[in-house]
């Protein structure tokens, strides 16, 4: 595949990750979730190269660590951000790139979503109610662009890089200690789910699939 990294503000962070990448013809591209107009123009600028498209990942998200039982702290600038961000920015980036996949062969959208969907733990409430959110977006879309076009949401726990480098010690070991699989998730096993939604699973669509370790089946 030729892949477009999108970026918000980073463009060497996308760069680096495209140096990693094997093969030609992969570029960046700013991409800033919260804008529906950004998106479209990148959209547009793609099409002007590439007739059809053949994998979306919406991997973009935000979220601020607020205690759940503190309501005055979660307030209805950071709740908006979140959404417009974790929802809103999936949902366009999806209408901006539509015709792009309906012109694929065999088009795969996949939403990076988050156990917290299910769990309703996390790092705020509003974060946990916009990935869930977003895996209803996934089941929506699954059932309104079939059957042209499939549509999942892969679905991590813990993930270890830089939100999790940030924790305290302490934090990251006890969700590993109660993990059954006795670890946290890579990048890599997110990868891989990825991969696989797009490579192995044909005649999977409005699917959540879990990267979690069996995380919600230990004890808390």
């Amino acid at each position: 595949m030729q892949v477009v990294v999108g970026y918000n503000t980073n463009a060497a962070a996308a760069e680096a990750v495209v140096d990693t990448l094997e093969g030609a013809g992969h570029r960046v591209a700013a991409m800033p979730m919260t804008d529906s107009q950004a998106l479209t123009e990148v959209a547009a600028d793609i099409a002007a190269d590439h007739d059809a498209i053949d994998v979306l990942v919406n991997c973009a998200g935000k979220t601020k660590p607020v205690p759940h039982h503190d309501l005055d702290q979660l307030n209805d600038e950071l709740i908006d951000d979140i959404f417009a961000t974790n929802w809103r920015g999936p949902f366009a980036s999806v209408r901006a790139f539509c015709s792009l996949l309906q012109a694929a062969e065999a088009p795969v959208i996949v939403n990076i979503s988050s156990v917290a969907a299910v769990t309703g733990q996390g790092s705020n409430v509003a974060y946990c109610a916009s990935k869930a959110a977003l895996d209803s977006l996934t089941r929506s879309l699954a059932r309104a662009l079939g059957p042209k076009i499939r549509v999942v949401s892969v679905s991590p726990g813990w993930v270890l890089g830089e939100y999790a480098e940030r924790m305290p010690t302490e934090i990251l070991d006890r969700q590993r200690d109660a993990t059954p699989l006795a670890r946290l998730a890579t990048a890599d096993d997110v990868g891989a789910a990825v991969s696989a939604s797009i490579r192995d699973l044909p005649f999977t669509t409005g699917s959540i699939i879990t990267v979690d370790g069996g995380r919600p089946l230990g004890t808390s």
